[in-house]
């Protein structure tokens, strides 16, 4: 066999080779992907009951607030909301105050969101996305995170009552 036949021998070898690998690759990158969609799944499940049962606390502590379960495209999670009536001298103002706590839809990015959207009598008090990416992302942490919107929520209100 000459020295050209054998290179191209190689050649060949090393192309099936690179295409086996390359195949493996694709599979092992897809099952990281339904991996991550799972995690995203599984958090946000979790992270939906954390947001409603924190919610829900902030409802009993201030009487008025409606509570609502958000399932839509935007996320999972919950609003609380309500409406007040301000009495002055021959006026009456109505002021709204709501809390939106969401779990975003799983996306190519592999992050987990947080979305927070507050407003404490018709001023916006609270407006923020927490990210975390889904291989680092861990329930207490996240719980954490969603305690802590809760906490931050109750003070304002209770500041301005």
């Amino acid at each position: 066999m000459s020295n050209f036949d054998e290179r191209l021998q190689r050649a060949i070898q090393r192309g099936q080779e690179a295409r086996l690998a390359d195949s493996a690759s694709a599979e092992a990158n897809a099952a990281t992907e339904e991996d991550l969609r799972l995690k995203h799944s599984q958090l946000r499940s979790d992270l939906a009951e954390h947001i409603e049962a924190c919610l829900q606390k902030l409802c009993d502590h201030f009487p008025g607030f409606d509570y609502h379960s958000v399932l839509n495209e935007k996320g999972w999670g919950a609003r609380i909301s309500r409406d007040d009536i301000k009495l002055g001298r021959g006026t009456a103002k109505n002021e709204y105050s709501r809390l939106e706590v969401l779990v975003r839809p799983f996306s190519d990015m592999h992050i987990l969101e947080i979305a927070t959207k507050g407003t404490l009598r018709n001023r916006e008090s609270l407006n923020r996305s927490n990210y975390r990416f889904l291989k680092d992302a861990a329930l207490p942490d996240l719980k954490q995170i969603v305690d802590g919107i809760a906490l931050e929520f109750a003070e304002q209100f209770s500041a301005n009552v």
